[in-house]
């Protein structure tokens, strides 16, 4: 989101430049925290001035072999329209560990090259020493983030430049920098800074910054696990469901929202969105009622659940045997910024099930490790899977699911749009 939003602020504002308004300086206060397994309770307050000219040039040192090393892969790409794929993506990352740069993809899901050298910069974070890294953060919008990091006696300087490819060519599109409020080396392997950073483009507009997490995953994951979270973790998600934020078993299905899984599955089985969509006025709300074996279909695909437990769980017609349906509306929405699940761990049972263990991770918030949970799934004989159960691994460190919204209670629904 903050590439997109830079991208577009960089658009607006070109006529800027060509008004000579190239340099901005500003002094900004700043406190920083070590590189350790935990934030520090002690924090140190330094100045720092700011030139954006002088941050363009040091930011564009590199710059040109970094877009040598990959312009051929993304123009290779861009033909085969292959751009945002995975393997896409992992190759330009790879290409540029080859020449020697720690570089990683911005979900996540492929491992850090020169991890190494990260992790001996947060060494030298920690021992307050001087030092400077360059990391590279391959975005699925065709394009990377390029941070430059400098330290010294424990603060951390950071320079961010947003470079984008498009038809043939690679520029940077915004760059900012700012003095690192929060860094953290994690348990989990992840590397964590934050800060207020100031895009060249966004304070010319607002005199104003932004605020960022960056969180970069520095401990390979095991190839494995890897597959495991795609192939059953990543199609499920967390946007607008509560899977994997409630306990719940094939025994007692407990607070799971089954109309929030056939959203989600629906797609899934039919390729295509749900035809039963919310009505366009704000003010009324659309109800429909699903045919029984259409529904069910789509549930009991994916869960060992008999009809009966299931019509328990929802809202049942057996007059004409169909389920109601109600469309989430306007009260129902999230913000469009959501954790994900990292399977870190596995077990095969002997009853053919395999269960998974997993970290949930929220860069939005700068957290990695929002908390972790078990997964027991049943893969099935036709390359499907059925969903056991999951357990949220309790811990006093766990953190709120502030991005789930549940859907409206029958009695909040009434009060909202009885009668209309």
């Amino acid at each position: 989101m903050i590439l997109m939003e830079a991208d577009m602020l960089f658009r607006k504002t070109t006529w800027f430049w060509k008004s000579g308004l190239a340099a901005i300086s500003f002094a900004l206060m700043f406190s920083t925290s070590g590189c350790s397994d935990a934030p520090s309770e002690e924090y140190t307050v330094s100045e720092t001035v700011i030139d954006v000219q002088a941050i363009q040039e040091e930011s564009e040192e590199d710059a040109d072999d970094i877009i040598s090393i990959c312009i051929e892969l993304y123009k290779k790409s861009e033909e085969e329209n292959t751009l945002a794929d995975l393997e896409t993506i992992r190759g330009i990352v790879n290409r540029l560990g080859e020449n020697g740069y720690p570089a990683v993809d911005s979900k996540n899901q492929i491992n850090m090259t020169q991890s190494k050298q990260v992790v001996e910069f947060c060494e030298m974070v920690d021992a307050k020493e001087e030092a400077e890294i360059t990391i590279i953060e391959v975005s699925y919008l065709a394009g990377f983030v390029k941070y430059d990091l400098q330290t010294k006696d424990g603060s951390i300087d950071v320079v961010r430049s947003y470079y984008k490819y498009e038809n043939g060519n690679i520029q940077r599109e915004v760059t900012g920098s700012y003095q690192a409020e929060y860094w953290n080396y994690t348990e989990e392997g992840y590397l964590v800074f934050s800060g207020v950073w100031f895009p060249e483009e966004l304070y010319i507009l607002t005199l104003s910054g932004a605020e960022e997490n960056t969180v970069l995953r520095v401990k390979p994951l095991d190839k494995t696990c890897r597959e495991l979270t795609r192939k059953y973790l990543a199609p499920i998600s967390f946007e607008q469901n509560n899977m994997f934020i409630v306990d719940w078993s094939e025994d007692d299905f407990g607070e799971l929202n089954f109309y929030d899984m056939y959203d989600i599955l629906y797609q899934k089985e039919n390729e295509g969105y749900i035809p039963y969509a919310a009505d366009d006025n704000i003010g009324v709300s659309a109800v429909y009622r699903i045919p029984k074996e259409e529904f069910e279909n789509v549930i009991m695909t994916y869960f060992n659940i008999n009809s009966e437990t299931l019509q328990s769980k929802t809202v049942y017609y057996s007059e004409d045997m169909t389920y109601e349906y109600k469309a989430r509306g306007f009260e129902e929405v999230e913000y469009p910024e959501y954790p994900y699940s990292e399977v870190t761990g596995f077990t095969k049972n002997r009853n053919g099930t395999i269960t998974l263990t997993a970290n949930v991770v929220f860069p939005h918030s700068g957290i990695s490790k929002v908390y972790a949970h078990e997964v027991v799934v049943r893969p099935l004989e036709d390359g499907g899977v059925q969903y056991v159960s999951n357990r949220i691994i309790p811990s006093e460190d766990n953190y709120e699911e502030t991005w789930y919204t549940p859907r409206l209670t029958a009695e909040k629904w009434e009060e909202l749009y009885g009668g209309k």
